[in-house]
């Protein structure tokens, strides 16, 4: 059986960090709240690095990688690296693409530096699992390997750390000097079961319809930065105790990051919300960087008794492991912790907007028109909406298909 140093040789606290690709500083701020001091960002979006530099005004700022020479000399270098080229609802383009493929520059600064830093954290979206065969997992724990690190990865649910967004992204841990698997996998609390309620709110991306809503029940889907109409949008909510169909406040989806209210709306920013959605929908979820910074100062003991040999012949797995070119699979799953979850109607604190006419007449027609099998008192919900919206408008009459 493989061996693989048990415990990292930092001691606990005192560690510092570097954000590359930061967006509006998830990571960092997890981190942060862990007792990990965050000296270095580097970020291209000028609104997000406008946030960066309001939240985060003890650290170095820089904005583009391309231009970066070489990596501040840290503990942890995190990178939640563009996801353009391998989401789902992105380009495709795979690890090759414009965007995605800039994480190539991260590799040589890490190649670089003297010393090279003792952690690296990934992060990016599920699908990079199966695009193209998982040629971006691949390409990336080839990378780490080559480097000299040992890896773990996991796909896990922010959903888990009690904040009602059913948001699954993988993280890549690697280490030069401690075990990944003692931060990454070593906790398993197993996907609790949805518990049953009576008429609970549900989150939909009214921007889709055609071949899916993103339906999340006591919760919103993952909130992202675009959508398949090219527009950054707020999830919408079915509240059928009240018939209605709603949107968030963009508040309320900085707090489903893990970030307080107006994280995105810095003193002197004068962002519309449009960016400001995007800024989130982009952000990686705060509660688990501030758990990822809490098990690197304090790993746990990983029993690996039950892991099976990688066969790379298939599918990449949910979760697996690997040191000095051995791979394993690891069965943990998406949940590594149970916090507990309001109800999504506990949740929100701040006002809700009716979805628009237009918007819903949009959605009622893509839905009517495609095989989606959704539930029929959500459909006379959605119907009802749209006539009242219509009531008090009488001049988009013409927007309600039939």
């Amino acid at each position: 059986m493989v061996s693989v140093s048990g415990a990292s040789h930092h001691p606990s606290g005192g560690l510092t960090s570097a954000g590359i690709f930061a967006g509006i500083g998830g990571i960092e701020r997890g981190l942060r709240s862990s007792g990990i001091e965050t000296r270095f960002l580097c970020e291209l979006d000028g609104d997000a690095l406008e946030v960066l530099e309001a939240r985060f005004p003890e650290s170095i700022l820089q904005r583009d990688i391309r231009c970066l020479k070489k990596l501040p000399r840290v503990d942890i270098v995190s990178a939640g690296f563009p996801c353009q080229d391998l989401s789902q609802a992105g380009r495709t383009e795979g690890i090759g693409g414009s965007q995605s493929g800039l994480i190539e520059h991260l590799f040589d600064l890490v190649r670089n530096a003297k010393p090279r830093p003792a952690w690296i954290v990934l992060e990016n979206v599920p699908f990079m699992l199966f695009l193209h065969g998982g040629n971006a997992i691949g390409y990336l724990l080839s990378s780490l390997e080559e480097l000299g690190y040992t890896w773990a990865y996991r796909l896990i649910d922010s959903h888990c750390f009690g904040i009602p967004q059913r948001r699954k992204r993988v993280i890549v841990m690697a280490s030069r000097q401690g075990d990944p698997r003692a931060v990454l996998l070593s906790e398993d609390a197993g996907e609790r079961e949805a518990q049953p309620l009576s008429k609970p709110w549900c989150g939909f991306y009214w921007t889709e319809g055609n071949s899916g809503t993103g339906w999340a029940v006591n919760a919103v889907p993952p909130l992202k930065g675009g959508s398949r109409v090219g527009i950054p949008s707020p999830p919408a909510i079915w509240v059928p105790q009240a018939g209605r169909i709603v949107t968030l406040d963009i508040r309320d989806a900085e707090r489903l990051q893990g970030f307080p209210p107006d994280w995105t709306k810095p003193t002197g920013a004068s962002f519309r919300d449009r960016v400001r959605w995007k800024m989130v929908g982009n952000a990686v979820c705060v509660p688990l960087a501030r758990w990822l910074g809490t098990r690197i100062q304090r790993p746990l003991d990983y029993d690996s008794g039950s892991d099976e040999p990688l066969d790379e012949a298939r599918i990449w797995p949910k979760a697996a492991w690997g040191h000095k070119g051995e791979r394993f699979v690891s069965s943990v799953s998406a949940w590594p912790v149970h916090k507990t979850t309001k109800t999504l109607g506990e949740f929100l604190k701040f006002p809700c907007q009716d979805l628009s006419v237009r918007a819903a007449s949009g959605f009622y027609s893509r839905v009517k028109a495609s095989n989606l099998r959704l539930d029929p008192r959500f459909l006379e919900d959605l119907r009802a909406h749209i006539e009242y919206q219509k009531s008090r408008d009488p001049s988009r009459q013409h927007e309600l298909s039939a």
